[in-house]
């Protein structure tokens, strides 16, 4: 008898540990980007000169600052389209970030703040379900003047959302204000 309860107890114990909720499968993690450089370029509709605002961390948390560079001044009473490139230099050769975020465009979406002469940013592209993601956009510009563009990239928001970063969620994979001329 004493050997049946042995019997009996191990059966429930290994009966129990094969029956556990893990029936799902392990549950695909898809973690933020790595991003060491976010390059905007925007060219002046009907042509002109393009001007290309660049953020690069190559340390990421580290203690160094991004380096920032505005290759010149925009225009007034200008519309600019605008794309975004995104690198992950960390990686030899350097990994084309932009390409997962446009695979992954639901899972993503910039946001645009302006200040000073620069009117607006519009979005020129959505996701499968037509919800902006930013990855190419307008931007009008007003009179001559300082201005800023904050641009934010968040992993995941909650879409639709009203079009700012502070209430759509996520998480942040990028953040970064250029300061630009208008003139």
């Amino acid at each position: 008898m004493k050997h049946f309860k042995l019997f009996f107890l191990l059966t429930a114990g290994i009966f129990a540990f094969s029956c556990s909720d893990d029936d799902e499968g392990p549950q695909i993690v898809n973690e933020e980007e790595v991003i060491t450089t976010l390059t905007i370029t925007l060219t002046p509709q009907g042509g002109g000169t393009s001007i290309t605002l660049q953020s690069q961390d190559l340390d990421g948390d580290g203690p160094n600052a991004p380096v920032v560079n505005v290759s010149g001044n925009l225009g007034d009473f200008t519309t600019y389209e605008g794309s975004i490139e995104l690198l992950n230099e960390t990686e030899n050769p350097a990994e084309d970030i932009t390409e997962e975020v446009e695979e992954e465009a639901e899972e993503h979406q910039f946001f645009y703040t302006v200040t000073g002469s620069i009117d607006n940013v519009i979005y020129n592209d959505v996701d499968g379900n037509g919800n902006p993601v930013g990855l190419v956009f307008l931007l009008t510009t007003r009179e001559p003047g300082a201005a800023t563009l904050a641009v934010t990239l968040r992993h995941e928001p909650t879409k639709p959302n009203d079009g700012t970063a502070s209430n759509a969620g996520g998480e942040t994979d990028i953040a970064q204000t250029f300061s630009v001329t208008v003139e």
